[in-house]
């Protein structure tokens, strides 16, 4: 998997440095592959500041520093918590762009009800930049669904900073 995301992550990576930005991620469904794929690029620190798998509350509430009140009304796998959460690892990390993805992978059941097969990819940038885009599988295949996140997230990612 890491290999197939190895050439969308050298494209970030060139785009990030041109602009000579930094980006910080939050992996949810995705495990830790965006962050993995974007450190596949020799020179990282060049681009990529930090982040995090977001897997529990407790890891929410450390890496995102925010008060459970910011979540109020949001399920996990929605559009405004990949948003919030976006934003919070760009504003803690100090980087100019932040990523999150929020998903169900399958093979359990989401604690917010999402379906499984369902992820959230969200970028924040600079002067009020954001995008979310929903990916659907329609699968409950969890490693094939967490490959399928990580590479929309990279894609959506990659979307974001060639506009």
């Amino acid at each position: 998997m890491i290999a197939e995301t190895h050439e969308q992550a050298v494209r970030i990576a060139a785009l990030l440095r041109e602009r000579g930005e930094k980006i910080a991620v939050a992996d949810g469904a995705t495990g830790g592959m965006i962050a993995a794929s974007l450190l596949t690029v020799p020179g990282a620190l060049d681009f990529f500041v930090g982040g995090g798998v977001v897997y529990s509350f407790r890891a929410r509430d450390v890496l995102f520093d925010l008060p459970r009140e910011a979540y109020k009304g949001m399920r996990g796998a929605s559009e405004d918590y990949a948003r919030l959460q976006a934003r919070a690892i760009r504003d803690n990390f100090g980087a100019e762009w932040g990523i999150a993805e929020s998903g169900s992978v399958g093979g359990s059941t989401h604690p917010s009800g999402a379906p499984a097969g369902r992820s959230c990819a969200a970028i924040v940038g600079p002067d009020g930049f954001e995008f979310v885009r929903v990916t659907e599988t329609g699968s409950d295949e969890r490693i094939a669904n967490m490959e399928a996140f990580t590479r929309a997230a990279l894609q959506t990612l990659e979307d974001a900073l060639s506009r």
